[in-house]
């Protein structure tokens, strides 16, 4: 599956247009995590657990939109986008969502 943020894909003819995907996950904070976090923010520096979690939350994001493509048959992903929203206190979506498309080599006869 090639997927990108662009609108087209070099060398690369799109050739049907299947229509919007999605993958989205919630994720919420972790007291424990929460107070290490507090100490971090006193000596400054990288916050590693959240770091690992938000970067987690994408891939899980993008696993699920690209399931949604393949089951269209798509076998590439264009304009592709991330979002975030706050859904409650201490929990936040992480949306990634595209166009699925069937592509083609443009030298392909």
């Amino acid at each position: 599956m090639i997927i990108v943020t662009t609108n087209d894909i070099p060398g690369r003819q799109i050739v049907k247009t299947l229509g919007l995907v999605r993958g989205n996950t919630i994720r919420a904070r972790h007291i424990g995590r929460d107070i290490m976090a507090s100490f971090r923010n006193f000596v400054g520096g990288e916050v590693s657990d959240y770091t690992k979690m938000l970067a987690e939350a994408r891939e899980q994001a993008l696993d699920r939109m690209v399931a949604e493509a393949k089951s269209l048959g798509a076998n590439a992903i264009v304009g592709v986008r991330f979002a975030t929203s706050f859904v409650m206190q201490g929990a936040a979506e992480l949306l990634a969502y595209g166009t699925a498309v069937f592509v083609r080599d443009e030298n392909h006869q």
